[in-house]
């Protein structure tokens, strides 16, 4: 017998699904009690997978016996989600495209089972490589053995620093994972996925920038010489790279403008250059970005006890003063009647409802775990689906 569902991503819930609260940081997503046996546990992980991550109608025939579990951790310009399995087939429609589409372009690393995939007109089966699929297009997966793992790394479109006519030839092919920067980052990804959990969350940005740099470096290999790419493609390219730089060196006190072009080989003009199309200068990236990450920590209930100063240093502002200052220019209270104001019990009721508008960021906090469970259809990343 086959199950089948289509979950809509239109914030309501079903019945038998339960979402439990989650921290600030971290936070788990588990199946209640009452979803121990049946389709209930399946209801739960559909509803779960096709609200995080997008709408996709799932189906199965081992519903009985079926076993799920997600993992989920966020690296700041990427995300990477592992995913186990009961064996299942999956289609994306130009309808569930339209009803949810994070943008992204997800890179899957099966470890265990087989797929097949076909997207934009290219099928592969995939075992033990890599595969290529955009959230943007229709798709069709099925499993084609056992159950399935697979790692998958999440790429903003936009993060990619790719042409995308160009990495449409990829899409849906399967690409080898045991030789050069393949192997390289499928053992950087399962080091990730094992290690990553333990990290703090500036630890996880960092690798996460890595993370995307070495994909970077496979899909451009698995094109051709990356050097055919155009000017723009590589200033494009440059400007990412600084962003990610900046984005892991906000609490260095000494990142300046002449600190990033020194570092990425460039002169200051050439700096400037690359930000002109911005909405921010270079200078007012850090800043900007400094206060946000201040300002989160401030109405974090984790580091409530700690001064303001403190708080501010850990951000790279020198001056506690000169802290408080720009932090009522951009927001127009202090840091600390901005700590007065923030509660700290509700937050938990806050990332609850957010999570059903905002599907990707708010949804995935870090960690998933479904036991086992009996099957329906949802959303799902691109491996096992």
């Amino acid at each position: 017998m086959e199950i089948r569902t289509d979950v809509r991503q239109t914030g309501e819930r079903l019945d038998c699904c339960h979402v439990e609260e989650w921290g600030d940081r971290m936070g788990v997503l588990t199946a209640p009690d009452a979803a121990g046996e049946g389709g209930d546990r399946f209801d739960w992980f559909c509803e779960t997978v096709s609200s995080a991550v997008m709408p996709v109608m799932i189906s199965t025939r081992h519903a009985a016996g079926f076993r799920a579990g997600i993992t989920d951790l966020d690296l700041g310009v990427v995300r990477l989600t592992a995913l186990t399995c009961s064996p299942v087939h999956s289609r994306r429609t130009l309808t569930h495209v339209r009803r949810g589409d994070p943008e992204h372009l997800q890179l899957a690393l099966l470890t265990q089972g087989a797929v097949r995939i076909s997207q934009r007109g290219n099928e592969s089966v995939v075992a033990g490589g890599l595969v290529l699929t955009d959230t943007s297009r229709p798709s069709e997966g099925a499993c084609t053995g056992g159950q399935v793992e697979s790692v998958v790394l999440q790429i903003p479109r936009q993060a990619l620093a790719l042409r995308s006519d160009r990495v449409d030839r990829l899409l849906a092919r399967s690409l080898a994972a045991d030789v050069g920067s393949g192997a390289i980052l499928a053992d950087f990804l399962k080091s990730l996925l094992a290690r990553g959990p333990h990290c703090r969350p500036e630890e996880l940005r960092a690798v996460g920038s890595v993370a995307l740099d070495l994909a970077t470096a496979f899909l451009a290999g698995q094109l051709g010489d990356p050097g055919e790419a155009p000017a723009e493609a590589r200033a494009q390219e440059t400007l990412q790279r600084i962003h990610r730089f900046i984005e892991t060196n906000l609490g260095d006190p000494g990142l300046t403008p002449q600190m990033i072009a020194d570092r990425h080989n460039l002169s200051r003009r050439s700096l400037y250059a690359l930000f002109a199309d911005q909405p921010l200068t270079v200078a007012a990236h850090i800043r900007r970005s400094r206060l946000e990450r201040a300002r989160t920590d401030l109405a974090s209930r984790e580091p409530s006890g700690q001064p303001v100063q403190t708080i501010a240093a850990r951000w790279g502002f020198s001056s506690a003063t000169g802290f408080s200052r720009a932090f009522r220019e951009a927001y127009g209270i202090t840091p600390t009647e901005h700590r007065a104001l923030t509660p700290a019990a509700p937050r938990h009721a806050e990332h609850r409802n957010s999570a059903r508008h905002e599907h990707h960021r708010t949804l995935l906090a870090s960690t998933f775990s479904a036991g086992t469970a009996p099957q329906r259809e949802s959303g799902k990343p691109v491996a096992p689906a």
